[in-house]
């Protein structure tokens, strides 16, 4: 059941979270995604809190935290204490910055890590989120692992990510469909199969298909304007920003979107 890619090298995992850390810090992710680097945003962070039964008394871990919108959003509204755990030392480094501006830093922390090795204790969380990420890591099967370690008895899992039904066109399997969380997409079923394989009980499973349609037309427009205002010289990207493979990308994505090829899953599982 595992993914074809939970054996892949070291060399390789490396290099796709080294990639992924780099194109989320960077402006050019910013200026694609927004705040929020999730479909549905803020809406569905908030409908996963209240799943999760969220409250001042929980402690909560954000795997890959990414610009930290999240668990901003959650230490506002529901008044637990938030740990966002990212790869990227420059993206920590960020949004600690941001915990502080917003006035919630006696709430929320950020900290370097990597969602496979988490470096917290066993036992130490009432809830794990984990949003539009799970499918970019490597080792799914060790993730799904190291949740349910660091979760207490009685704590939550919350979960929402891309799916898959039948095979990966060809045009989606790159490097940057990989960080676009759509290469390694899995099946329901395979999210289902690694949370419970961790010991833990899943008790929901909502689609949420829209909010991945509604992104990646989001995504489509931004690139075109983004386009316009680089050749006016309005504004300056690396040379590295590929305009004609991003509008390939998001342009097979949609296509794949609407073929109901692809879709977007929110799950919450318990540990006993």
């Amino acid at each position: 059941m595992n993914s074809r890619h939970d054996h892949c090298s070291e060399q390789d995992a490396q290099t796709i979270k080294a990639c992924c850390a780099d194109i989320y810090q960077s402006d050019w992710a910013k200026l694609m995604l927004g705040d929020s680097f999730h479909p549905g945003g803020t809406v569905l962070t908030g409908h996963l809190g209240n799943a999760l039964q969220l409250g001042p008394a929980h402690r909560v871990l954000d795997v890959a935290a990414g610009p930290g919108t999240s668990a901003l959003y959650l230490a506002q509204r529901f008044g637990c204490r938030v740990v966002g755990i990212d790869y990227s030392h420059a993206m920590v480094d960020s949004v600690t910055q941001a915990a502080q501006a917003a006035g919630v830093a006696h709430l929320v922390t950020f900290v370097q890590g990597d969602a496979e090795c988490l470096p917290m204790p066993a036992a130490s969380f009432d809830a794990v989120i984990c949003e539009c990420a799970f499918c970019t890591f490597p080792d799914k099967t060790v993730a799904a692992a190291e949740f349910a370690r660091v979760l207490k008895g009685g704590g939550v899992v919350g979960l929402s990510d891309l799916t898959r039904r039948g095979g990966i066109p060809l045009e989606l399997q790159s490097l940057l469909a990989w960080i676009a969380c759509i290469a390694d997409a899995q099946p329901l079923e395979n999210y289902i199969h690694y949370l419970t394989e961790a010991g833990l009980t899943v008790q929901r499973v909502e689609p949420h298909d829209y909010a991945l349609s509604e992104m990646v037309r989001a995504i489509q427009t931004r690139l075109l304007g983004t386009e316009l205002l680089v050749k006016l010289k309005k504004i300056s990207l690396p040379d590295t920003v590929d305009f004609e493979q991003a509008k390939r990308l998001a342009q097979a994505a949609a296509a794949a979107i609407q073929a109901q090829q692809f879709g977007y899953v929110l799950l919450t599982a318990s540990k006993s």
